[in-house]
């Protein structure tokens, strides 16, 4: 049993709230039932150690034996413990720590994608999160992120995905200029969603495999993004909304896709 909330370990481990030694570390945090879950059952070797309070394991006894039976290393804490290395404050009784995927682009698109997500200049760790949740729930067969994005393994966008940062490729760290020229020479057509788009969604060709492009939560994509693209594609706001959000625009865009091709 993990007792003392100052010791090294519990400060190694909520040192991984900062990018920083998420970076170093290679290594980031998995918060909370469904996220662990979905790493006990999906991470393999990448799930490297997991904490878990009596409240944790009274809860979720089946969870705790399946990582102990997959040979991860399960520790019991106290709930003191817990709350120090979880900056969400109010940790739900289990915690892990996992190593941050290696996916990378060629490795994407050696597996003939039908549909993709890139992610340009997106700030906020919710939408992130959420944009991977909707790219899993629509059968996307992966999800590239700009270097100028959020970290896609901060805490927050882990929480936000709700255990789908387990179940896609994710490659971070992409030039957007070269990663469109890359998904062009794949025969990949790319479809920047923007308010500007002259294309109305229910318009837009989606035969064929393509990638949506999608831009900043405050101003979009900008003209110069907007250019790489094949095509500018708008959702028609058929009330009175003044917009949609863009983890919203990308799950509508993206179930319009799944209508049409069969992702893998």
């Amino acid at each position: 049993m993990l007792t003392n909330p100052r010791s090294d370990r519990v400060k190694a481990v909520r040192a991984l709230s900062r990018r920083s030694a998420r970076e170093r570390s290679g290594r980031f945090v998995a918060d909370g039932p469904q996220a662990v879950r979905e790493a006990v059952a999906y991470a393999g070797a990448g799930l490297l150690d997991l904490y878990v309070t009596q409240e944790g394991q009274r809860r979720h006894p089946g969870l705790v034996e399946s990582a102990r039976a997959a040979g991860r290393h399960v520790h019991e804490v106290t709930d003191d413990v817990l709350v120090a290395m979880s900056e969400t404050g109010a940790p739900q009784g289990l915690l892990a720590v996992c190593r941050r995927p290696d996916a990378t682009l060629e490795q994407v698109l050696a597996a003939a994608p039908r549909l993709l997500v890139l992610l340009a200049n997106v700030r906020d760790p919710g939408n992130a999160g959420t944009v991977i949740r909707g790219a899993d729930a629509a059968g996307a067969d992966a999800v590239l992120v700009s270097d100028a994005s959020v970290d896609v393994y901060a805490p927050k966008a882990v929480r936000s995905t709700a255990g789908s940062a387990f179940h896609l490729p994710v490659v971070t760290g992409l030039d957007v200029a070269a990663t469109v020229a890359a998904l062009r020479a794949h025969g990949i057509r790319v479809l920047a969603a923007d308010g500007a788009g002259s294309t109305l969604l229910p318009d837009a060709d989606l035969t064929g495999p393509h990638a949506w492009l999608l831009g900043n939560e405050a101003w979009g994509l900008s003209e110069e993004t907007r250019s790489l693209a094949d095509d500018v594609v708008r959702v028609p706001i058929l009330g009175r909304a003044e917009s949609l959000n863009l983890a919203m625009a990308a799950t509508v865009c993206l179930y319009a896709s799944a209508a049409v091709i069969a992702p893998h």
